[in-house]
């Protein structure tokens, strides 16, 4: 006798929905009024992108950790811890920026503080996106299961376009800029309470093995392409595998891997520098840094405009076009170092919205083109090895490239235009150079 369909509740499926699309939505909201908030502080703007920095590395760090001790405690447990995590994270920040723009605290104070209670997210919060991935692989059937995981998938990308557009409507009275953070706090708060009365105890029975989402920090923050084979499925993976070592370790250096890895770090500076960018660019074109409470709007818009546009790329582009990974890649970062051009000469809020919208259908290609190519290069055992690599590249551009990016702008726009145009090309590059044509 055969069963039947294996299906998570509808009711199941909107509650871990939500659990991504809130935490997702939160980040870029904060994205969008940061730059504003840097500037009422009168600090510099590389110390505003510094304080993402820290949360980043903290974020590839302890993804991994979490997703294993999933395993063991649950993934209820684990989606729990980082819910909280979110919600403490933007309870703290929100108050301590509300203290330091009142003049409690100096301007360096506030920020070293916000850097630290931002720390609780990239901490804590990192526990939800594996453990909701592992959660939804190893309770619905193989028929059901992609669809189910692009699902996952796409309210992170969904939550990159709410959260930009819901910024400055957030921007209340008696709150101002930090209206964002109480409002998403107070969202978290609902979701977890939603979390723990409705959705049931698990037993974990099989390994988290999903791929370790990257923060959303961008438009791009989920550029994964859903496989029809899952890793963490209980139909391939029935127990946890201990980590292979010896011969059969996958290494950062495998020739295999090596051109795609590389074109995933240097594409993914580009574009860490470009959204590290864009918010004090829009300050200073359209001439609000003496009223920054006014830059949300502007900010949140174009950023919007990107999140579309990436979206547009990685749900309607690629599967029409059904483009191989070598493609998706080489046109992605010659889109991306095409789309830089307007952003840099752009002088208007149209002109700026369209350069970066360009460039971010350019990274929308890029991100699932490295990251397939990544795993077709090995072999099907060496699938969770070769996922926890690309990962950990894709976050490791969001550790130091942002600030980089405003210190090189803060000092010559055109060698911040400069150094994402060389490497966008230098992606092209390696493309051209190093790796093989697509199969028809």
């Amino acid at each position: 006798m055969t069963e039947g369909p294996i299906r998570l509740p509808k009711e199941r499926m909107a509650l871990l929905f939500a659990v991504m699309l809130v935490t997702a939505a939160g980040n870029t909201a904060m994205q969008s009024v940061m730059p504003s908030v840097g500037t009422r502080l009168g600090i510099a703007d590389v110390w505003v992108s510094l304080a993402y920095s820290w949360s980043a590395l903290l974020w590839v760090m302890m993804a991994p950790y979490w997703a294993r001790r999933s395993d063991r405690r649950g993934r209820k447990a684990m989606m729990a811890l980082g819910v909280t995590g979110f919600i403490l994270s933007f309870a703290f920040c929100g108050a301590i920026l509300h203290f330091g723009l009142d003049g409690w605290f100096g301007a360096g104070l506030t920020m070293a503080l916000f850097a630290l209670a931002r720390s609780l997210y990239g901490g804590f919060g990192s526990a939800a996106p594996p453990a909701v991935q592992a959660y939804v692989a190893s309770r619905t059937g193989r028929a059901d299961r992609t669809k189910a995981l692009s699902l996952v998938a796409s309210s992170f990308g969904l939550g990159t376009v709410l959260g930009p557009a819901l910024a400055p409507l957030m921007i209340l009275p008696g709150l101002g800029l930090i209206g964002p953070f109480a409002v998403f706090a107070l969202f978290g708060v609902i979701v977890l309470v939603l979390l723990r009365m409705r959705l049931p105890d698990d037993d974990p029975r099989f390994a988290a093995r999903g791929e370790v989402m990257a923060a959303p920090f961008s438009a791009s923050s989920n550029p994964r392409m859903v496989e029809d084979r899952p890793d963490g499925s209980p139909d391939e993976l029935p127990e946890a595998e201990p980590l292979h070592q010896g011969p059969d370790h996958l290494r950062w250096s495998d020739r295999r891997l090596r051109p795609w890895l590389l074109a995933g770090l240097i594409g993914g500076h580009a574009q860490a520098m470009l959204l590290g960018v864009i918010g004090f660019l829009l300050l200073d074109r359209l001439g609000l840094r003496g009223d920054p409470d006014a830059g949300a709007g502007p900010v949140g818009l174009v950023l919007m405009a990107g999140a579309v546009a990436t979206l547009l790329a990685q749900w309607g582009l690629i599967p029409m076009l059904g483009l191989g990974p070598r493609t998706s890649t080489l046109w992605g970062m010659g889109l991306a170092a095409a789309g830089v051009i307007p952003v840099a000469m752009g002088n208007d809020l149209h002109t700026i919205a369209v350069g970066f919208a360009l460039a971010s259908v350019g990274f929308g290609l890029f991100r699932p083109g490295f990251t397939s190519g990544a795993s077709l290069a090995v072999s099907p055992r060496e699938q969770g090895q070769s996922a926890g690599i690309v990962a950990s590249v894709n976050g490791a551009a969001y550790i130091g490239a942002p600030a980089i990016g405003v210190w090189f702008y803060n000092h010559s726009q055109w060698l911040a235009w400069g150094a994402m145009e060389v490497l966008a090309l230098g992606v092209v590059a390696l493309c051209l150079v190093a790796m093989q044509k697509d199969p028809d």
